[in-house]
């Protein structure tokens, strides 16, 4: 194969590539911070933060005491 036959088969591929890339590049709308909506930082109250560790407490004491039966 002569040397100017891989240079053609070398072009033919890359412009094949780059046509895939604008393809692709085109499909895609940017970075996923770019695509998503910014949302506001959600705040919980005094009250729902008690209530939330409330309820922890109680699956770590029930958890304690699962554990402490089978030992």
């Amino acid at each position: 194969m002569a040397i100017s036959d891989l240079l053609s088969s070398i072009d033919s591929e890359i412009a094949r590539l780059q046509q895939a890339r604008s393809l692709l590049a085109g499909v895609s709308t940017g970075t996923r911070g770019e695509s998503r909506p910014v949302r506001a930082k959600r705040t919980l109250s005094a009250a729902a933060r008690e209530k939330i560790a409330a309820a922890q407490r109680k699956r770590w004491a029930a958890q304690k005491k699962a554990a402490k039966k089978e030992a």
